[in-house]
């Protein structure tokens, strides 16, 4: 069995736009070309206008929208019931200072709310998204968390600075780049509910960062952290540090698999998450069935590992993912390199203008196998991609399913 980590926040009803989007984005890749209007529709967004993007979700939930005419009528009134049982219940919550906003939400995201708002349970709805889309009975996909309240995290950096919520750290909303500082959870003060705290899906006294939609971000424009990310926690709304128990069906997944890998994507906001929580680091490294533990690399550095004074190298991040599984066995602090093989067997990477320098020599040293890929420039200037079918290749060359032979390209040529 092959384990995929990857890590999304939850937010009930207060950010449409960007909730689960980790999460929706490797659900829908996993819907089958048969349904691609299926997987159209779950990746269509609502404008950024506020009036259009109403009349869009209305045009959704009344059956007007172009959108159905292709998708068969069991999987379309199935869906649409669903998004009603999700209007009814913003309707239910909305107040005078305080209505839904849904420009740019995500009806996929729209989709998993209300069903998980229907059935009390996470990880519910993404079975029923995982049906709904035909996503194959092979495959399984288990949140890390299953709960349905909001889970937050924090990080501090290298110079002491305190940032907190998923969205602060990675992609804050333009042109606010600014980190927010937060007393350490020792030193948290009584907390002070305002008079005019306005109601919401939050809970009275959550943190104003963690009340703010973040709408409108951009992952490549954002402003370099001022130094680098040391940690990652958990916190609750007011702030304090907290140890959620994982899923206890991940930890079986990961005591089950052969194969570990850590994806490509946000590496303090998405893979760090799911390591911290108790057990599974212990799990990643003692279970004896679990011989190949991979690291895909991503094409390019982002905010989360710079800033660009000080880019992240390939032995920072193999480092940060041992440190993350380190704590979740109560050790603190860096993780040393005799332990980074307990995590890490291989990494897979790219070479190009933008890409994370790996050090093959330093790698080698630790017992840590590399495996370049042959890919092509982004859309972004100094972004690398991967190649699917090299990509693939590489992988079934470190698991050994195949000789190396075959076409050779530029596209596809592995270098071991």
């Amino acid at each position: 069995m092959i384990l995929l980590l990857c890590f999304s926040s939850s937010h009930l009803l207060t950010d449409p736009s960007i909730s689960l989007i980790d999460l929706l984005g490797r659900l829908i890749r996993l819907i089958p070309p048969t349904n691609v209007h299926i997987r159209t529709l779950f990746n269509h967004r609502l404008p950024s206008d506020h009036s259009l993007a109403f009349s869009d979700w209305t045009s959704l939930i009344s059956n007007t929208s172009a959108l159905w005419t292709p998708i068969p009528l069991p999987q379309r009134e199935f869906i649409r019931a669903t998004l009603l049982h999700l209007n009814l219940e913003i309707l239910k919550r909305a107040r005078p200072s305080s209505a839904f906003n849904f420009t740019s939400a995500s009806i996929g995201n729209l989709f998993l709310t209300g069903a998980r708002l229907f059935t009390g349970n996470f990880e519910s709805a993404i079975y029923l998204l995982g049906v709904v889309g035909g996503v194959p009975e092979g495959v399984r996909v288990i949140p890390v968390v299953n709960s349905m309240f909001s889970h937050h995290i924090s990080a501090s950096l290298a110079d002491g600075t305190i940032i907190t919520g998923q969205n602060a750290i990675s992609h804050p909303s333009a042109p606010t780049a600014t980190p927010t500082a937060l007393d350490p959870p020792s030193s948290l003060k009584p907390i002070q509910l305002a008079d005019t705290e306005e109601e919401d899906a939050n809970i009275p006294g959550t943190l104003p960062t963690l009340r703010t939609p973040n709408i409108l971000f951009s992952k490549s424009t954002s402003d370099d952290l001022p130094s680098r990310i040391q940690r990652i926690w958990y916190i609750n709304p007011y702030g304090q540090e907290m140890q959620p128990s994982p899923n206890p069906k991940v930890l079986d997944a990961i005591k089950n698999a052969d194969v570990a890998i850590y994806s490509i994507g946000s590496l303090y906001t998405s893979i760090i998450p799911c390591l911290i929580l108790k057990g599974v680091g212990a799990a990643i490294a003692t279970t004896p069935s679990l011989k190949y533990k991979i690291l895909i690399l991503n094409g390019s550095l982002d905010r989360e590992t710079g800033p660009r004074s000080s880019p992240f190298a390939a032995t920072d991040f193999v480092e940060a993912i041992a440190r993350g599984a380190e704590e979740s066995q109560g050790r603190l602090g860096p993780a040393s390199r005799e332990v980074w093989r307990n995590y890490v067997t291989h990494v897979v990477h790219l070479e190009g203008q933008g890409a994370p320098v790996v050090d093959r020599q330093q790698l080698a040293k630790e017992g840590i196998e590399c495996v370049r890929v042959y890919g092509r420039k982004g859309v972004e200037e100094g972004e690398m991609r991967y190649d699917g079918r090299g990509l693939g290749q590489a992988l079934e060359m470190v698991l050994g399913r195949r000789e190396g032979k075959g076409e050779k390209s530029r596209r596809n040529t592995l270098e071991g």
